[in-house]
């Protein structure tokens, strides 16, 4: 059986870091490795698959924009769109994965499986887990069974879905979770093992594309607040007043608005201003609330963080999908 081509494009990001000792895992200098180092330690990578290498920015994942989003996308979907290639593996900071993961997965338009991979500890820690995550997601990425799961990230051991995936611990290597929903599968060894499949709308089946920045790159401007007690709604008109077409406002509990941050909210939707109700909780969907927030016109996010809202928000409105109702439906679907 011939080998698959799999593109590995290199982002940046504790992958290729080290730190001054072999102890140290935080603290460490970012991105001062080439992914060349790491390739050096897998020698077995070319029974495995035919490499071709694309180096697409050298960002510390922390600082990640909306333009390098953009960029990556683009050098995928060229990729993927050459009839000889089978599937595209990106290194990238963990940081801000998730949010990357679910970009592409909204905008990609393509069944080859894209498998993102990065790491937790620098690639001279002790117990690094670099290595071993890059040859996992080389490993899936060559898996006829990857075809058509939409965007993936692979890290110790775990398939994670783009939509699904959070990271839930500062530090350790066991950080992305599916929480509500699971994980896709797991590689254990040689061993490429599906368990689950993500139903919901992503790359070929959705509405979005890089086509709708082919004249204007820029993206709308969509905050996220972050709700606790005391809240008085002062930042809801700072964002207005910056300029945001839409704000994810991350409620208590079941995306509840404290009563002081109401008005300001009511608002800024009756302005024009696209209000999504989501939750600081890290799981559990986000049902609807209390009439009047209905009657404002405040969309809820079901189960999507207040970070990937953003981002389906974004690609909405930049597509020209502003009516509340339309939301609505779109926040449901996908």
């Amino acid at each position: 059986m011939s080998k698959k081509k799999i593109i590995l494009m290199s982002t940046g990001g504790t992958i290729v870091s080290s730190g001054e000792t072999a102890t140290q895992t935080t603290g460490y200098r970012l991105g001062n490795l080439e992914i060349n180092t790491l390739l050096d330690k897998l020698p077995d990578l070319k029974d495995l698959v035919e490499l071709e290498q694309e180096s697409v920015c050298r960002v510390d994942s922390s600082s990640m924009t909306c333009e390098i989003w953009l960029k990556l996308a683009r050098a995928v979907q060229a990729q993927l769109n050459r009839d000889d290639v089978d599937g595209v593996v990106i290194t990238h900071g963990t940081d801000t994965m998730e949010e990357t993961a679910y970009f592409l997965d909204l905008i990609i338009k393509s069944d080859k499986p894209v498998v993102i991979t990065g790491a937790m500890r620098p690639a001279t820690a002790l117990s690094s887990d670099g290595i071993l995550n890059l040859y996992n997601a080389f490993q899936v990425a060559a898996n006829e069974a990857s075809r058509g799961q939409g965007v993936m990230m692979v890290l110790n051991n775990i398939i994670g879905c783009a939509r699904t995936s959070t990271k839930t611990h500062a530090t350790n290597v066991a950080t992305f979770a599916g929480l509500l929903h699971g994980e896709l599968g797991s590689v254990v060894d040689n061993a490429v093992m599906f368990m689950n499949k993500n139903i919901k709308p992503h790359t070929l089946q959705t509405p979005f594309s890089i086509e709708d920045f082919a004249e204007d790159e820029s993206f709308p401007r969509v905050d996220i607040l972050f709700s606790h007690a005391d809240d008085d709604g002062m930042l809801v008109e700072a964002c207005v007043k910056g300029g945001a077409q839409g704000i994810v406002f991350a409620g208590l509990g079941n995306g509840c608005i404290p009563a002081k941050v109401f008005p300001a909210l009511s608002q800024a939707s009756e302005s024009g201003v696209r209000v999504i109700r989501s939750s600081r909780v890290f799981s559990g969907a986000i049902f609807n609330g209390l009439s009047e927030w209905e009657e404002a016109g405040f969309i809820s996010s079901w189960n999507l963080s207040a970070i990937k809202a953003r981002i389906l928000l974004q690609l909405a409105l930049k597509k020209g999908i502003n009516d509340v109702d339309a939301l609505r439906d779109l926040f449901m679907r996908y």
